[in-house]
C-alpha cells in the first residue's frame, strides 16, 4: 500500500476518507439503488433504509459539491483506499479472489471535457507502470453501452469515441467487449494472468457523464456553469484480488520490497540469542522486516534449512 499510495501523490491525487454506511437516498440519486440494489447490504435504522457502500463514487461527488468549483481547480483527483461490500452470490466466492469484504485503490478525477483524453492517458500510463514493476503484461478491452443503461445514446457515444481515440494514442492492442460496460458509462477494462493462465479483471478505467447529472455537479467556466466529467479508475482494482494474484505468480519466492519475510537471524548457539535480537531490531529500526530464530529444540542447520523453505529473502547466521 506503500507503493501504491506513493504513486497516487507523485500523480497529483488527494487520498480521502468516506462513511461506510449511507442512507437509501443518497444511492437513489446516483442510481445504484435502481440497478444495483440487490448486490448492496442494507437495513433499518430508525425506520429509514441505509446501506453499506460497494463503491465511493457518490461520496466523491458528495465532496466535491460541498463548495462551488472552478475550472482552475480542475482537474481534481481523489483517491479513496475505504472498506467496500458487495454481496455476491456464496457460489460465485472463491478464497482472496472474489470477497465480500475488500478494499480497493479507488479513484475518481473530476475534469473538464477538453481534460478527458490528457487524463486517460494519464491513467492508462499509472497501470503501465505499476504493472510492469509487478512484472505484468496486461491485455486492454473496451466495454460499451450494456442493455441496462442510464442517460442518452448519443452521451453513450461520444465517452465510446473518446476512450477508443484515448487507446489509440496510448499504442497498447486493445479489443472491443460489446455491451460489458458499467451501467452509468463505458469502461476500459485491463485483464491480467496469474500463473495458472486464469484471466483476472483488475485495473478499470471508465468514463461518466451520468452521475454530474444526477448530482447536479457543477463548476464555473468563466463565462457560465458546466458539468465536470468523472473519470473512475483504479489501478491494483480489490487489493486482496491483487495479493492473490501476486502471491500465486511469486510461487512463495516474492522480490525483497514485497516480502513478507524479509530477512531473519539464526543465532550459532543460546549463548548468541541476545545478539541475535540485537541485530533484528537494528534491522527492523531500519525499516525492514525481521525476525530472530530462538528455538532451543532446533539445531542451527535445521533453522537454516527451515528459513530457505519459508523463503526468507536474507538469512543471518551468527
Amino acid at each position: 500500500m506503500n507503493f501504491i499510495k506513493a504513486e497516487y501523490w507523485e500523480r497529483g491525487f488527494q487520498e480521502v476518507i468516506t462513511p461506510n454506511i449511507y442512507n437509501s437516498k443518497l444511492w437513489e440519486m446516483s442510481g445504484h439503488w435502481q440497478h444495483y440494489s440487490e448486490h448492496m447490504f442494507s437495513f433499518e435504522v430508525e425506520k429509514e433504509r441505509f446501506a453499506l457502500k460497494p463503491m465511493n463514487c457518490p461520496g466523491h461527488c458528495l465532496m466535491f459539491d460541498h463548495r462551488p468549483r472552478s475550472w482552475r481547480e480542475l482537474p481534481i483527483r481523489m483517491a479513496d483506499f475505504g472498506v467496500l461490500h458487495r454481496n455476491e452470490l456464496s457460489g460465485a466466492l472463491s478464497g482472496l479472489t472474489r470477497v465480500r469484504r475488500f478494499q480497493q485503490d479507488d479513484g475518481h478525477i473530476f475534469c473538464t471535457q477538453d481534460q478527458i483524453k490528457e487524463e486517460i492517458r494519464g491513467c492508462l500510463n499509472f497501470l503501465k507502470k505499476v504493472y510492469a514493476t509487478f512484472g505484468y503484461s496486461f491485455t486492454l478491452f473496451l466495454s460499451t453501452r450494456p442493455d441496462k443503461y442510464l442517460g442518452e445514446v448519443h452521451v453513450w457515444e461520444d465517452a465510446e469515441k473518446q476512450l477508443e481515440e484515448s487507446l489509440d494514442a496510448f499504442g497498447w492492442p486493445w479489443k472491443l467487449n460489446p455491451g460489458d460496460g458499467a451501467f452509468y458509462g463505458p469502461k476500459i477494462d485491463i485483464t491480467i494472468m496469474d500463473a495458472l493462465k486464469r484471466p483476472h479483471q483488475c485495473a478499470t478505467i471508465q468514463l461518466d457523464f451520468q452521475l454530474p447529472e444526477r448530482f447536479n455537479l457543477q463548476y464555473d467556466s468563466g463565462e457560465e456553469k458546466k458539468r465536470p466529467v468523472i473519470i473512475h479508475r483504479a489501478i491494483l482494482g480489490s487489493v486482496e484480488r491483487m495479493i492473490a494474484i501476486l502471491t500465486e505468480s511469486y510461487g512463495g519466492k516474492w522480490p525483497f520490497w514485497l516480502s513478507p519475510r524479509q530477512s531473519i537471524v539464526v543465532p550459532v548457539g543460546p549463548q548468541f540469542d541476545e545478539y541475535a535480537q540485537t541485530v533484528a531490531k537494528q534491522v527492523h529500526d531500519a525499516g525492514f522486516l525481521c525476525e530472530a530464530d530462538l528455538d532451543l529444540g532446533t539445531t542451527m542447520n535445521k533453522k537454516i534449512r527451515n528459513a530457505q523453505l519459508a523463503q526468507y529473502n536474507f538469512i543471518f547466521g551468527r
